[in-house]
């Protein structure tokens, strides 16, 4: 039986989490907007800035020590989402930012008539930019359908989409609304049986499961270090052959090396800090289940399984929570025996309640939760659910039981 993680010891690295409004504590379920961060990331971004704060590239001091700091940077997450070369690994200011720059990229391949597919349970960071790229190129848009019932993706209507002129499919690694984990394994093998490249989304899986690169084989996946304990900060990974093959909106003077290349401006060195320093909080949380990790990679291994399991406690407790309050509908798998299906995001509507009206009476008890449709918008509009989306309780595994069985006691009183 895998070791669990030590909660007393994983809260007390998150000074965030002893937060108190009204003299009591407050419980946090706005992990999918962004998750709080361990002390030793604040300390790094602190540190870097106060002691090695200095341009790339100078011959003194200061600029090699932030140099080598901007180095483990990208091996740091390269161990973290998998990948052997951490040249292929790039920072930029978020997710949607670098989905933008790598789309006007590859659309500049594209010809009119040739066809993007992209799906109704994105987040908006991996539909708009496609869409755009595809307007400019004169290529075709086709979009996957969602089974409504359980917030899953149509299998068959992805299939349908494919053809020999289908250049990319972007799809998400588990739905930011819903919490669907999708099958982007076998989606990724028939987009590549029809020579189109993908382009994968991690951000909302990222706090929640193991990323592997190479066991996905993914041409590209994005991912932001602020939705898994760190600074505001987007990360790209993509296959070495494209990135040097593509070539990116740049200045004249900009390098063509990796990852330079892809990471057009100054890039923000204090972030790249505290990224490197979340990864090392995982691999951190990893090493303290038992038996000694040599590799940062096998840490992480170990720490993400450790909390998939943990996580899926908490997320039967809530399942089981809700199922007893049917008043409220719950957007996505409800189904006990298919947790391994779903990260513990929970997207609710009630009859009555507005999901604003919903979140405003939480915040007052101290339960931090979001409204609204989460920039999944096309999921939101195939759901009838605009203009006020859902209410959404996001679990990560600094989350406790307690917390669980609170935010059910306060929804209760709102039925």
């Amino acid at each position: 039986m895998m070791p669990t993680i030590d909660l007393s010891w994983v809260r007390d690295q998150f000074p965030g989490l002893h937060h108190q409004q009204n003299g009591n504590s407050v419980a946090f379920f706005d992990g999918p907007a962004g998750s709080q961060v361990p002390r030793s990331v604040a300390d790094a971004v602190s540190r870097y800035l106060l002691e090695t704060n200095s341009q790339h590239g100078g011959v003194f001091e200061v600029s090699r020590e932030s140099d080598a700091i901007l180095e483990r940077g990208h091996q740091a997450l390269a161990d973290f989402l998998g990948a052997r070369d951490p040249g292929c690994i790039a920072f930029g200011a978020n997710m949607t930012t670098l989905t933008f720059a790598v789309s006007r990229a590859i659309a500049r391949t594209w010809q009119p008539g040739d066809e993007v597919i992209v799906t109704r349970l994105d987040h908006e960071g991996n539909v708009s930019p496609w869409v755009l790229a595809a307007r400019d190129a004169g290529a075709v848009i086709k979009r996957v359908e969602v089974n409504l019932e359980d917030g899953t993706l149509d299998q068959q209507s992805f299939l349908d989409a494919l053809s020999p002129r289908t250049k990319l499919v972007a799809v998400g690694l588990a739905s930011n609304i819903t919490g669907t984990i999708n099958p982007v394994r076998s989606m990724i093998r028939a987009a590549h049986d029809v020579g189109a490249l993908t382009y994968v989304d991690a951000v909302h899986f990222a706090p929640h499961g193991l990323v592997d690169v190479m066991d996905l084989e993914t041409d590209f996946l994005v991912c932001s270090a602020y939705k898994f304990f760190g600074p505001h900060l987007g990360v790209l990974y993509g296959k070495r052959s494209h990135l040097e093959e593509l070539q990116p909106y740049k200045l004249r003077v900009a390098t063509n090396d990796l990852p330079g290349k892809w990471m057009t401006g100054t890039a923000c060195h204090e972030g790249i800090a505290g990224a490197l320093a979340c990864v090392d909080y995982l691999a951190a949380l990893g090493r303290r289940l038992g038996s000694p990790v040599e590799s940062r990679r096998g840490a992480i291994e170990s720490a993400m399984g450790a909390i998939q399991q943990y996580e899926q406690q908490l997320a039967r407790r809530m399942l089981t929570g809700l199922a007893a309050l049917p008043e409220f509908q719950l957007w996505g798998i409800r189904d006990l025996h298919r947790l391994d299906e779903r990260v513990p995001t929970f997207s609710i509507t009630h009859p009555r309640h507005s999901p604003q009206e919903m979140a405003a009476h939480l915040a007052t008890v101290g339960c931090y939760a979001w409204a609204g449709n989460h920039y999944a918008l096309s999921f939101s509009e195939a759901a009838g659910l605009e203009p006020n989306g859902t209410l959404r309780i996001g679990l990560l595994h600094y989350n406790s039981a307690d917390e669980v069985d609170r935010v059910l006691a306060e929804l209760s009183r709102l039925a």
